[in-house]
């Protein structure tokens, strides 16, 4: 998935927020394969969930969040 205005490739944590709130089940696969083996990603995915944990509705947030923090160290 080509993020927005983005022109690059990397996870960034504008680009892992266009992923979780835009992004369609195989984006989805993609950020869970890069999570699980990059556990650098991890904690850049919990960055940007912490942002909207305030949000009751922000659910692909909340779970993403809870998701990575549920991972094996």
């Amino acid at each position: 998935m080509r993020h927005r205005h983005l022109n690059h490739e990397g996870y960034t944590l504008a680009a892992i927020d266009d992923l979780i709130a835009r992004g369609g089940r195989g984006d989805w696969a993609e950020l869970r394969q890069a999570v699980m083996a990059r556990t650098e990603l991890r904690e850049k995915v919990l960055a940007v969930c912490r942002q909207y944990v305030s949000d009751p509705y922000a659910q692909r947030y909340h779970f993403w969040k809870h998701y990575v923090e549920r991972l094996p160290a």
